[in-house]
């Protein structure tokens, strides 16, 4: 027994040493316990410019898929950086989507690198308008032909309907090696100490998502001035508030409301009678779920004034703005006639900046 304590006892020494000498920095050169480790999972950078541009294609080809090239570099042996894309030529349908002019993408590129883009070509975007993140057999032949060139690329998929503000349904993959899946091994490079994949859909799945590719960690890198660009994208210009809406709508609009208030009139008429003829208590028992006119009538007076103020003010701008550019010789033409008030107040307000200098 004492033997057997006496064991213990020194197994227990030995761990406590070893511990002690992983620490330091020694036994045989092993890391800190509590040492930073580097990620080491593969994952794919989308820059913010990148992500709007997919977006914007995206919905620009509802309900048809569309697709385009993404322009990054490849920082190591885990991380691929997209820095911008571009579209192609294509024939989709709302199902599938293939390139049609391989010339068109080797020009395109030769002239983004004159206007300074360097960097290479990392994969290739399409949408799936409505029906999720997944590679169809056309999607993986298309990613067959790319991963030839470089067996790094990436496929991403990007769903432009399903998103909506603050969430963006988007995916990464690549193939998977038969042979690799076959003997039964890990498709990835390695498994992340940090990150986390998306929880895969019923659909990827039952569509191949794990047997005949993979999805990678997508992040999203913003810089401070990206940072700004996204904080400013949503914001109201000061000039929005002089947009001048159509004469016709605008009067067909009033005559509306003064209809309404004309038959409010008479309903809060009726409302002031039945206060003198009752109670406090049988009042609010008998106006229950019953519509204030007195409230509607605050409520129709206050928006007809502040729409008739403003389409008012907005008319004399425009009086003044073109005013302003005849009187100083300033080409008018029929595109500056067509354009909304808040931009011809912004045109007279550069006009006057130009003038000045």
């Amino acid at each position: 027994y004492q033997r057997r304590v006496h064991g213990i006892s020194r197994l227990k020494m030995d761990d406590l040493s070893r511990l002690l000498m992983q620490s330091l920095g020694g036994g045989r050169g092993m890391p800190s316990v509590d040492a930073p480790l580097n990620d080491t999972s593969e994952q794919i950078q989308i820059s913010s410019m990148a992500l709007l541009k997919m977006l914007k294609h995206g919905k620009a080809g509802v309900p048809f898929e569309v697709m385009g090239l993404m322009l990054g570099e490849f920082i190591d042996d885990y991380t691929v950086r997209c820095i911008d894309v571009f579209a192609m030529p294509q024939t989709g349908t709302g199902v599938s989507v293939e390139a049609v002019d391989s010339v068109y993408q080797q020009a395109m590129h030769d002239m983004l690198k004159q206007t300074g883009r360097q960097e290479t070509v990392v994969g290739w975007y399409h949408s799936h308008p409505g029906f999720g993140c997944w590679l169809s057999g056309v999607d993986i032949n298309t990613q067959q032909g790319f991963e030839v060139l470089n067996n790094r690329s990436v496929a991403v998929v990007v769903d432009p309907i399903q998103s909506v503000r603050g969430k963006v349904v988007i995916d990464a993959f690549r193939l998977i090696n038969p042979q690799i899946a076959m003997m039964g091994k890990e498709p990835r490079q390695t498994t992340s100490n940090i990150g986390y994949l998306q929880k895969p859909t019923v659909v990827s799945l039952v569509r191949g998502l794990n047997k005949h590719y993979y999805n990678l960690v997508i992040n999203n890198r913003k810089n401070d001035l990206e940072q700004k660009m996204l904080m400013n994208l949503q914001k109201a210009k000061w000039s929005e508030g002089f947009h001048l809406s159509d004469y016709q709508t605008h009067t067909k609009s009033n005559e509306k409301v003064l209809e309404e208030m004309s038959g409010l009139s008479g309903e809060y008429d009726k409302w002031i009678q039945a206060e003198m003829k009752k109670t406090k208590k049988e009042m609010v028992v008998s106006t229950v779920g019953k519509i204030n006119p007195a409230l509607r009538l605050a409520q129709n007076i206050e928006e007809t004034m502040t729409s008739n103020i403003v389409q008012c003010l907005g008319t004399m701008l425009d009086s003044l703005t073109f005013q302003f550019l005849i009187r100083n010789s300033i080409p008018v033409s029929y595109t500056h006639l067509t354009l909304p008030t808040s931009d011809l107040v912004q045109i007279s307000v550069v006009a006057v900046a130009l003038k000045k200098k």
